[in-house]
């Protein structure tokens, strides 16, 4: 098959254990832009944390696009425009503050240039201000400090805690919205339908593609719809075993390079 979309994760499938994009995926995915494929960096973090990978790969030049939290947000590099985005409804936002409030959970969203949290900070909030490389600002008053439009909530916690919060917020909002894990200390809410599974058509619909052209990496829980969707699913070695359950191929580790080889094996057609 000859796929000309390439859609990769971040964290634990593009970059290594160090959060480092390594010479041989750089130079494996650049290789398949020159010869006329597309890049799509889908993501749950904000534009922020993505915006050096994407220049690092030169998305702008090869006209590649950034699918921010989680597809909530879609961004053609060529031209810094965004063509797509799904709002949270603020709506049930004073809600899930009081859901959360006995817990050691902290809750964070973001606008164009930090992160919004709440005071109840822990070891985790920082993992998420180290991915992506911005500020944080707490307050007491969350709900009163989020005067502006946003995509997605994100906790942050221990991930027994999480477990059974996901399970609470889940039964309590089902149908309103999504919660899912995309680690296991990290959780996202996310408004109703929004995937990375389920935005990626919107956006391979728009390119006036197929699936089938399509081949997607990933490791994480957020990444199983879009490695379902895909018509070249790839788990990543290092994924979890509900992610490569539904995958078509299993590659290497993102400490192996696994998307580079997997690139050059079936994108560049290259033997190993």
């Amino acid at each position: 098959m000859d796929y000309k979309l390439i859609a990769v994760d971040i964290d634990g499938t593009l970059t290594n254990s160090k959060k480092e994009l390594t010479p041989h995926t750089r130079y494996a995915l650049l290789e398949a832009q020159k010869q006329g494929k597309r890049v799509i960096i889908a993501s749950g973090r904000q534009p922020l944390g993505v915006y050096p990978l994407a220049e690092d790969l030169m998305l702008d030049r090869y006209n590649g696009y950034i699918m921010c939290y989680n597809g909530g947000k879609i961004i053609n590099c060529a031209d810094n425009r965004t063509i797509l985005t799904k709002l949270f409804p603020r709506e049930y936002l004073s809600d899930i503050v009081a859901v959360l409030k006995d817990s050691n959970i902290t809750m964070m969203t973001f606008d164009d240039k930090k992160i919004i949290a709440d005071k109840k900070v822990n070891d985790y909030t920082y993992v998420e201000m180290e991915v992506c490389k911005t500020d944080m600002v707490t307050f007491d008053d969350f709900v009163g400090a989020v005067k502006f439009d946003f995509n997605k909530i994100l906790l942050a916690g221990e991930p027994l805690e999480l477990d059974r919060y996901q399970q609470v917020l889940q039964k309590r909002y089902d149908g309103l919205l999504d919660v899912y894990k995309s680690a296991p200390y990290f959780m996202e809410i996310m408004p109703f339908g929004v995937s990375k599974g389920s935005m990626l058509p919107l956006l391979v619909e728009h390119l006036g593609m197929s699936r089938e052209e399509l081949i997607a990496f990933g490791d994480n829980y957020n990444d199983i719809t879009m490695i379902g969707y895909a018509g070249m699913g790839v788990a990543m070695g290092n994924a979890e075993e509900g992610v490569k359950k539904v995958a078509n191929y299993i590659c290497e580790t993102n400490d192996d390079d696994g998307v580079a080889k997997t690139v050059e094996k079936y994108v560049l057609n290259r033997p190993l």
